[in-house]
């Protein structure tokens, strides 16, 4: 494991990048893992390994290119992310404007990303979790992932504790890819300019998709 001073005085800062969700089997593939699922697609791409804990998360980190990036998935259960996100943000002394997160949006069709450069926690308790152990700083990205809202008179909880159906597992599979090559992008031309080019192609994704029904 490379060292935060070693890892830290590379000529770039790193990137942190956390994924929400809940741990065990028993959340795998529900629509509130998402995040998960975003940080386990761009470890696979890029050959990093999720193989330590540090600061209460499954944690990885690596490059891409000459760009180094610290990936988290936080095993305190969603409401409480921001116990594992604070901390990991402090122990490698990097600004909130180097600060990712990722998390399942009800407000977005299903398989339909944004990124954006910091916000609000649009009643997402694992967002609230972290902006409160950020000091209610707001300063961080986040790459939203649309799941969609559930049918007529669903509970919203029941519904984000739910695996997908066949057509949204497809439609997430193919947003995960578009997440990964999204945040190379980010890497690579900084959040932007890859913000304004990615958000430009899932405009169009979103008008195709919101009159799709799952």
């Amino acid at each position: 494991m490379i060292t935060r001073r070693g890892f830290c005085s590379v000529a770039k800062r790193p990137w942190l990048f956390v994924g929400l969700g809940n741990p065990g089997d028993k959340y795998k593939g529900t629509r509130h893992n998402v995040g998960f699922e975003m940080i386990d697609a761009f470890a696979e791409a890029q050959g990093i390994e999720m193989n330590t804990l540090n600061c209460k998360a499954i944690f990885g980190q690596g490059f891409v290119d000459d760009a180094p990036v610290l990936l988290a998935k936080p095993q305190t259960y969603m409401n409480l992310s921001g116990e594992s996100t604070g901390p990991l943000a402090a122990y490698y002394k990097l600004p909130l404007n180097r600060v990712i997160v990722f998390h399942d949006d009800m407000d977005l069709p299903c398989g339909v990303l944004r990124l954006q450069d910091k916000g609000g926690h649009g009643s997402h308790n694992g967002l609230k979790n972290v902006i409160d152990h950020f000091r209610g700083n707001r300063e961080f990205a986040r790459l939203r992932i649309g799941i969609g809202r559930p049918a007529g008179q669903m509970d919203p909880k029941a519904f984000l504790l739910q695996k997908f159906n066949a057509l949204a597992r497809e439609r997430i599979d193919a947003a995960l890819q578009e997440g990964v090559d999204g945040l190379k992008l980010l890497l690579s031309k900084g959040l932007t300019e890859s913000a304004r080019r990615f958000n430009t192609e899932q405009k169009y994704k979103h008008i195709r998709l919101q009159t799709m029904p799952i």
